[in-house]
């Protein structure tokens, strides 16, 4: 069991509607029995809700937003947004009935229910003037997010959309209503259509400073979220260097910014059978990074200092020198790291290195590592499994990162190691993982072809 991030317990923790008010986070999501399978077989769910102000401790609130009867259209209800109008908080929530499709029905229909503490709502039935238009596919219309543009004096909802017709074909897009008093909507048609992916989920947008940032989730390229970054709110849209927060095991990840403070809100997902061979499922584990910005205007996502501190003073390691002009050695600098700890260091790595990194969960004598690997000639961090046989040892597709490497250049290295996860951030980029077989304790640093210098090495493995 995670002993830090959330997950509630006999669950596994969906897509993540958030909120913020008077110090807390309202984590509005979905709850996933796993009974009898994950999406699309699951038992059908509504919105539940937890609570937090440190992403350390919870309040489970259970069932915030119920189902409704097996043959109504919120059979299950699906993602959206929570926002604040004149006083009145409104969810706008996906009504889904997987039946409905046979009978010639849509089977995802934009709905909403509104409150006056964030805990109990009232259902309203379905936004009627949200329906899905013409030309576009009405079994894909979901996930819809409200911003308010001050410019225009007019509120607009985005959603995730794709055009009729074959599902295989790069037709998802975000489309966009706007109104000018949250009742009247009208459909403007496409918001951002880049032809690169089947379907865009759970598209936010926010500013910060003088940018704007458009973030989507896709299942049909490398299955994780990406941004898009603009001088306005309509665009146009531009793509960084690193377009995304985090690897293939992060999804559908929204935001929200309270006291000058941008969450990121995603789950990292389990593998099925939890066997490090297979492929991920959906729904798992809450997992919070914290956007900020660069100098340049892209985003960074850091490890919350909430989340950073829970952990013990822990123990120095140290510094030290590895090197090797032909091959690989390592060095070992903790045998009980245990699954759960935090390690921090900076690295250094010369000139004509070829690859450096850290290895743990690791058992020496057996010679079976779990490791995040920097490939310099490539530009990149990788989470693999060494040795890699039978081959593969570990399905890590879509599990690695594009980073800088340059040589004398300091890298800072924040790891958190809980249960099954392992999240590695590196001067604002992160990766989450899951790994299972856990093969021993050992913790080490090594490099291929050069010199890598480590400094300030710590580990934790106690809550504070």
């Amino acid at each position: 069991m995670n002993q830090l991030y959330y997950q509630p317990e006999g669950f596994w923790f969906g897509d993540c509607m958030p909120y913020g008010k008077d110090g807390e986070f309202y984590l509005f999501h979905q709850r996933d029995t796993r009974n009898p399978e994950p999406l699309p077989d699951c038992e059908p769910f509504g919105w539940d809700l937890a609570v937090t102000k440190d992403f350390v401790s919870y309040k489970d609130m259970d069932t915030v937003i119920p189902v409704g009867a097996p043959d109504a259209q919120d059979q299950f209800i699906f993602a959206g947004s929570i926002c604040e109008v004149q006083g009145m908080y409104h969810a706008f929530y996906t009504g889904y009935n997987r039946e409905y499709p046979q009978y010639g029905k849509p089977s995802q229909v934009l709905m909403e229910a509104v409150s006056k503490d964030l805990i109990h709502w009232e259902k309203r039935g379905e936004a009627l003037k949200l329906f899905p238009q013409k030309g576009y596919d009405e079994t894909d219309w979901r996930d819809p997010f409200v911003v308010y543009d001050e410019d225009n004096k007019v509120y607009v909802l985005i959603l995730g959309a794709r055009l009729t017709g074959n599902k295989n074909r790069l037709t998802g897009r975000t489309v966009y209503f706007t109104s000018e008093n949250f009742g009247d909507w009208v459909f403007k048609g496409d918001f951002w259509a880049p032809d690169l992916y089947t379907m865009h989920e759970m598209p936010d947008l926010f500013q910060i400073g003088d940018w704007w940032y458009l973030i989507t989730t896709e299942y049909s390229d490398k299955c994780k979220m990406v941004y898009r970054m603009g001088k306005t709110l309509y665009g146009p849209w531009t793509a960084p260097f690193d377009d995304a927060f985090d690897g293939r095991a992060y999804y559908a990840g929204r935001t929200f910014c309270m006291n000058g403070q941008r969450i990121l809100f995603g789950w990292v997902p389990t593998r099925a059978e939890e066997d490090d061979h297979s492929n991920f499922i959906w729904g798992g584990t809450f997992v919070a990074h914290e956007i900020f910005q660069r100098k340049d205007g892209t985003l960074g996502v850091k490890v919350p200092d909430t989340v950073w501190n829970a952990f013990g003073e822990g123990k120095y390691l140290g510094q030290t020198v590895i090197e090797r002009t032909d091959g690989i050695t390592r060095q070992i600098c903790c045998r009980d790291s245990t699954d759960f700890f935090s390690l921090e260091g900076d690295f250094k790595f010369s000139e004509g290195t070829r690859t450096f990194g850290l290895s743990f969960m690791g058992n020496e004598e057996e010679g079976k590592f779990y490791q995040f690997s920097f490939y310099v000639l490539e530009n990149k961090y990788v989470f693999e499994k060494k040795p890699n046989m039978e081959w593969p040892s570990i399905m890590n597709i879509g599990l690695e990162r594009p980073i800088l490497l340059k040589p004398e250049e300091n890298y800072h290295i924040q790891l958190i190691v809980d249960d099954t996860i392992a999240t590695l951030y590196v001067n604002g980029v992160a990766l989450n993982t899951r790994m299972y077989e856990k093969p021993g304790q050992d913790l080490s640093l090594f490099v291929c072809n050069g010199r890598l210098q480590v400094l300030n090495l710590r580990i934790s493995r106690e809550k504070s």
